[in-house]
């Protein structure tokens, strides 16, 4: 995978669009509350027409939901796009659409973002896996700064985790939800593996739709040019109550402990919990030794 552009670093008054490209907008308190804390830090953050459509679990059509996207990516004067929620629909802005973009602008979201974040790195430019605006309001001070000081131009420190052993690595850091990542696998969206450390987090999967996944990867051969894995939280993953089941930390053990390449679990981003914002397509270190993941380093 290429390295990606980073845009230029965001600076108060910045104009930035809010879009919602996914699943239809439910959490409207913590919606504003997530724009609020944009606006805090001195941004201008306008609404895109259509951010509050519904169209069954949607939020508005493809071609309502694309025009958000193209909006903002033609807007001279926007300098990043702030996803309102996931849920599910990203995927579908990309059929038999071409890219209108220009002048690298950032792209700030997670979970079924994961399309978007994978197509802008197709494009050269690196988003970041970071909170949404419905869930920034539940982030501890630590990750809301390191999520501002990323897009500020500043350095971020290590996140630590626990680590499976097999030395470390370098390599090019593509986070991602995996159910979203799963099915971008052999589509115009996948991303190029080669010299990939990815970075999976995932929600409300039982385990074995978890090894199902996993598997799909294995057989695929995806892996093979991966360089390490980091995972973040799977929460709400625990398996059915008096059904036989492993459970999701022995499935990750079981079908990624085998590949020979570094592995850190246990990190700090994902669903649920604390969600540390991860850059798309920039160098990374991960080190299955100390179980620490650090960004922006050769």
């Amino acid at each position: 995978m290429p390295l990606c552009t980073v845009p230029a670093p965001l600076q108060p008054g910045d104009l930035l669009y809010v879009i919602a490209p996914s699943g239809a907008l439910r959490e409207f308190t913590a919606f504003h509350t997530g724009i609020e804390i944009w606006r805090s830090r001195g941004y201008r953050v306008e609404l895109c027409p259509g951010y509050n459509d519904r169209w069954g679990y949607l939020a508005g059509t493809d071609g309502r939901r694309r025009s958000q996207l193209e909006f903002a990516l033609k807007d001279s004067e926007c300098r990043g796009i702030l996803c309102a929620r996931g849920g599910y629909g990203g995927a579908r802005l990309w059929e038999n659409w071409r890219w209108v973009g220009s002048e690298p602008k950032w792209l700030i979201g997670f979970s079924d973002i994961t399309s978007l974040l994978w197509g802008f790195s197709l494009n050269g430019i690196s988003g970041v896996h970071a909170p949404l605006l419905t869930t920034l309001s539940a982030e501890p001070d630590w990750s809301v700064q390191r999520l501002f000081d990323w897009v500020e131009g500043r350095s971020l420190p290590p996140l630590k985790g626990e680590g499976w052993g097999n030395g470390s690595t370098s390599g090019i850091l593509l986070p991602a939800n995996l159910t979203v990542a799963t099915h971008l696998l052999g589509t115009p969206l996948q991303a190029s593996l080669d010299d990939v450390i990815l970075a999976f987090e995932e929600v409300t999967e039982a385990p074995y739709r978890i090894d199902r996944m996993l598997t799909q990867w294995r057989m695929s051969r995806a892996f093979e040019q991966v360089k390490g894995i980091a995972l973040g939280r799977f929460s709400q993953c625990e398996p059915p109550a008096n059904v036989p089941s492993f459970t999701v930390e022995e499935v990750l053990r079981d079908r990624l402990s085998d590949l020979g390449i570094p592995i850190v679990s246990s990190l700090p981003f994902g669903h649920d919990g604390e969600n540390a914002a991860l850059p798309v397509g920039v160098p990374a270190q991960l080190d299955a030794k100390q179980g620490t993941l650090t960004v922006g380093v050769a």
